[in-house]
């Protein structure tokens, strides 16, 4: 019962905080999770449907509301759903440490542009195909790391000229596509524990909830952008971390 107090607990924290820049919590949690004693693969594939749960609930507040515009998401939708099963079969393949290592360095770059770049983008890309091509290349990362691709997608929008709070709201489309994807193709190689699934899902969707009414109600566009930045950063610490210990 502890052991699901302490994973319900982390979940729902966590959840929270990356719903409100519309990042999926599981690159933070399966480290956690693992640190925690769950075995890797099984703590992926939980930190991924941890990931679609808190986005779909997000999701659906963004529908209901009438800001989610799934015309403009459908090509990042469509590549990252063929590309996400393609990176968790690589996983089993690939050293995931320079992996990683790669992830590290785009997380400290994207971060330190979305902090410190003071000028707004002069344009809008909106190629379906340009989207295609980034979906594919995310999702493929995210799918080798575990990771619902979030923290990769969210910078690369803003810097395509996306509004920091729009960006976040397409991503969180995406995100439960790209991490379902994932999840399915880690329980062909993993022993799942239903139970605790159930628990952490629980917490997702509390999560998802309330990190979307804060970063809807309570956050600017700049804001939602300084705190992107901030968590690219955390990340980028953590797994530099779980790396060097």
């Amino acid at each position: 019962m502890n052991d699901y107090i302490l994973y319900f607990s982390l979940t729902l924290g966590f959840s929270t905080l990356f719903s409100m820049g519309g990042i999926g919590a599981a690159i933070a949690l399966v480290p956690l999770f693992n640190v925690a004693g769950l075995p890797i693969n099984l703590a992926k594939a939980i930190g991924l449907f941890v990931n679609t749960s808190s986005t779909i609930t997000a999701s659906v507040m963004n529908f209901r509301r009438g800001v989610l515009n799934v015309k403009a998401t459908l090509p990042l939708i469509i590549a990252i759903l063929l590309a996400t099963p393609l990176g968790a079969w690589l996983s089993q393949h690939v050293n995931e440490v320079w992996v990683k290592w790669l992830l590290v360095a785009f997380l400290v770059t994207s971060g330190t542009l979305l902090l410190f770049q003071k000028r707004e983008a002069r344009f809008r890309f909106r190629s379906p195909a340009l989207l295609a091509a980034l979906g594919g290349g995310v999702g493929i990362v995210s799918g080798l790391l575990g990771v619902g691709g979030g923290s990769l997608l969210i910078p690369m929008l803003i810097l395509l000229g996306y509004n920091a709070k729009e960006a976040g709201i397409a991503v969180g489309m995406v995100i439960p596509f790209s991490s379902f994807g994932a999840f399915t193709t880690y329980l062909g190689f993993t022993e799942m524990d239903w139970r605790l699934l159930g628990v952490v899902t629980v917490a997702a969707i509390l999560g998802g909830y309330f990190g979307n009414r804060i970063m809807h109600f309570r956050l600017s566009p700049a804001q939602v952008k300084k705190l992107i930045g901030v968590v690219l950063y955390l990340l980028a610490a953590k797994v530099a971390f779980g790396l060097l210990v």
